[in-house]
């Protein structure tokens, strides 16, 4: 229970985390540095926590990092804009190994 938490907190998610559902697939991703970023921000009461994936092509197959951070944020736009921008900050600092 305990990794299953971690995982999807700050860990590359499981075959049986990807999200197949219409409603993922609503979500335009950013394209940056070879990654697909996508903005997926949580409901947490009136407020948003920054959420999406990243996910990037690896050998033919899709590797997605699920990503959520601690951040509430008022604005659903917000929320989803800085999603973005700390991904890519964290795709920088990882300098692009975050599959591995």
């Amino acid at each position: 229970m305990f990794m299953s938490l971690f995982r999807r907190l700050f860990g590359a998610a499981t075959p049986s985390d990807h999200r197949t559902s219409a409603s993922a697939n609503t979500v335009e991703p950013i394209e940056h540095e070879g990654f697909l970023i996508y903005p997926e921000p949580q409901p947490e009461g009136s407020q948003y926590r920054l959420a999406g994936r990243i996910c990037k092509q690896i050998d033919g197959e899709l590797q997605t990092n699920l990503f959520i951070r601690s951040d509430i944020i008022s604005d659903k736009e917000e929320a989803s804009r800085l999603m973005v921008e700390k991904a890519k900050n964290f795709i920088l600092h990882t300098q692009g190994d975050i599959f591995r």
